[in-house]
């Protein structure tokens, strides 16, 4: 199949991919981390993954839940036993995910169907860790997911451009676009979204960066950026993307002290509170929301810091 990839889409964020692998390289620079620091830090950046990935796609159970079935091993009343599965099959996903990656590893498709056949392990058996053999309708998109009898050969030849990358497009483009392709070719009855966003942080976790994580709260946009993604522009696909990346990114890097308290990250409007910051908060979170700045979401709230408005103010000096 003939992928359109519009170059101008990647050069305009060059700035902030730029950004985000120095940041990954500080990271390198400073490994290992602290085992008490990294012990939690996983934890809880698991534990969000899970939750958020299955929220996605209709899992009601809490934050707060999610960490009650995974960490306790409780049942949580009212919630299905699917609900309770889909939280448990997630995490061995991730545990498995975690035993695949190295500097070396290529991706290929029996690992992609061993991470489906987790992600469906005592929910769809008969589906589990195997392509569709029918016709399949996504509601809300605005394409059709090809004939299942071409399934195989663009999962193929998708894993074979991922491996070959001949455009040599930096780990979070590469892992973007092979998102969005996964999703387009759509290989599995059910079980796509949780097994490409496992599938897409495997390429970026092989590259030394954490794995990027798409929150509930931007579901909306996140299913908006894949349509426009369908009809050729990836821009707004790759912003979300590069977000995702860099907040997890800046999570593992703020368990190392500060450099200056220029560096710490607050809430926008602890920022623009403060006599030098010549902006207010609304520009600073459409700054923010554009990746025009260093910033990353909590909850739905954005974060900055003081830095990274500076250096937004020089560029523009």
């Amino acid at each position: 199949m003939d992928w359109k990839i519009e170059l101008s889409d990647i050069q305009e964020m060059d700035e902030h991919f730029a950004r985000i692998a120095r940041k990954k390289d500080v990271l390198c620079s400073k490994r290992p981390l602290p085992v008490s620091a990294l012990q939690n830090i996983n934890e809880n950046l698991f534990l969000e993954w899970t939750y958020n990935s299955n929220s996605i796609e209709g899992n009601t159970l809490t934050l707060q839940e999610t960490r009650i079935v995974l960490q306790e091993g409780m049942t949580v009343k009212g919630k299905s036993l699917r609900e309770h599965f889909e939280t448990t099959n997630h995490h061995e996903a991730i545990d498995y995910l975690e035993r695949l990656v190295n500097p070396q590893y290529a991706i290929s498709e029996r690992d992609i169907l061993d991470i489906h056949a987790i992600v469906l392990s005592k929910i769809e058996k008969d589906f589990a860790g195997r392509y569709r053999n029918g016709a399949v309708r996504i509601m809300g998109a605005n394409f059709i997911p090809p004939n299942p009898l071409k399934v195989s050969a663009l999962m193929e030849e998708l894993i074979g451009w991922v491996n070959e990358n001949p455009l040599q497009l930096s780990p979070v483009v590469l892992a973007t676009i092979f998102h969005h392709r996964f999703v387009y070719i759509h290989p599995f009855f059910d079980g796509n979204g949780r097994t490409v966003r496992l599938a897409m942080n495997l390429l970026l976790m092989r590259d030394a960066y954490p794995p990027a994580i798409i929150l509930k709260n931007d579901r909306k946009k996140y299913y908006d950026s894949l349509n426009q993604a369908n009809r050729g522009s990836y821009f707004k696909f790759l912003l979300l993307m590069a977000q995702a990346a860099e907040r997890s990114l800046d999570i593992y890097l703020a368990a190392h002290p500060y450099e200056s308290l220029d560096d710490e990250y607050k809430s926008i409007t602890d920022i623009v509170s403060e006599p030098d910051v010549p902006y207010g908060q609304e520009y600073v979170s459409l700054l923010a929301r554009q990746g025009k700045i260093d910033a990353y979401k909590e909850g739905r709230n954005w974060v900055t810091n003081k830095k990274a408005i500076k250096e937004y103010v020089n560029r523009k000096g």
